[in-house]
């Protein structure tokens, strides 16, 4: 056979892979993506759990403590993220019944208001308005992006099924990316290790840092006697991902409110609290956390974070950051190698 004949034969195979293999990537991507909510979460949680599992397998089989992960994680994880979930909704649903359960203490905010401004509202009706439009919006979005109660069982149940056989099978699938990738394997564990540092910096840095602040907030709600602490706890959990926003607008409307219902000394208190101590956990532990693993500029988490959210739903709050931080970490990895090998072609 001809030479030019042997590499067009090449050539049309080579063309014929990588057509198929963007064919299957694009039907995969169709498949995955109603459930990515659920597929995402189940990467988290086992990157979560897989140090655990890597401890238990000196003492018992894969199979058996990734069983046993499984259940640790519906105990622990789960079952008590739907049960506070169930009783945030329940709190928000009393907090739009009560508007206009407790006139006396409205008027008393609405005479404050009219005193410091000048101006007449009318608190019940913008509030009720408002909420009734956000929960009917919240409903109709909520209903066509995740479908119905089966859909939900359905995402559960295969996320629970993910996190086991990728506990069970994860040293078949580090393996299998070692072979696959095409890098030298110490560009692959610098790049690993790099994506590891990103995604411990923004699980410490953002996830948990962002649960102690939003506690530790609520627990000055609770002590200064704000209704409806756990929903607005659950706010300020969420509102802490989030850099340069924090819990701030929610424990600074609690001060606002016991100013305006005759509590200045108690919203003077929930202030010097909220500033000092809840301060605290965000000027220390978050830069702490970041600096040491994830490295990654401010800017660039605000970014992730916003754009994860906006891209991947609630989980992007999570994997935003890891998108940009991984893609800083296989640019410069990428370029060294390249470096390395035009040194070896100029040698």
């Amino acid at each position: 056979m001809p030479l030019l004949d042997k590499f067009a034969v090449v050539n049309l195979s080579k063309g014929f892979v990588l057509a198929l293999i963007v064919t299957l990537l694009v039907l995969s991507t169709m498949l995955i993506q109603p459930f990515l909510q659920y597929v995402l979460g189940a990467v988290l949680l086992t990157y979560v759990l897989y140090p655990l599992q890597i401890r238990l397998e000196a003492y018992v089989s894969p199979m058996v403590a990734a069983l046993s992960l499984v259940i640790l994680a519906v105990a622990g994880f789960v079952a008590p993220f739907v049960v506070v979930l169930a009783t945030v909704v329940g709190s928000a649903d009393r907090i739009l019944q009560n508007f206009d359960t407790d006139p006396a203490q409205l008027e008393v905010i609405e005479s404050r208001i009219e005193v410091l401004t000048g101006q007449e509202v009318d608190i019940a009706g913008e509030l009720v308005g408002s909420g009734r439009e956000i929960g009917t919006l919240v409903f109709e979005r909520s209903t066509q992006a995740f479908g119905t109660i089966t859909f939900h069982l359905i995402g559960v149940a295969l996320a629970l099924f993910l996190v086991y056989y990728l506990l069970k099978d994860g040293d078949d699938l580090v393996n299998w990316l070692h072979r696959t990738v095409p890098l030298p394997m110490d560009s692959q564990r610098e790049l690993y290790t790099e994506i590891n540092d990103v995604m411990w910096g923004v699980l410490f840095g953002h996830v948990f840092v962002a649960i102690v602040q939003g506690v530790v907030a609520g627990v000055g709600l609770v002590v200064t006697g704000v209704p409806n602490t756990l929903f607005w706890t659950a706010v300020m959990i969420v509102l802490a991902m989030v850099p340069l926003v924090g819990a701030i607008p929610v424990w600074g409307g609690a001060v606002v409110y016991l100013y305006l219902t005759d509590e200045p000394l108690l919203a003077v208190g929930l202030f010097v609290y909220s500033v000092i101590v809840v301060g605290l956990t965000d000027d220390y532990l978050r830069p702490f956390a970041v600096d040491r693993y994830a490295k990654l500029n401010p800017a660039v988490i605000l970014l992730g974070i916003l754009g994860g959210a906006y891209a991947f739903g609630i989980m992007g709050l999570f994997f935003g950051p890891v998108v940009l931080g991984a893609l800083k970490a296989a640019l410069r990895v990428g370029l060294d190698n390249w470096s390395r090998i035009d040194e070896r072609n100029v040698g």
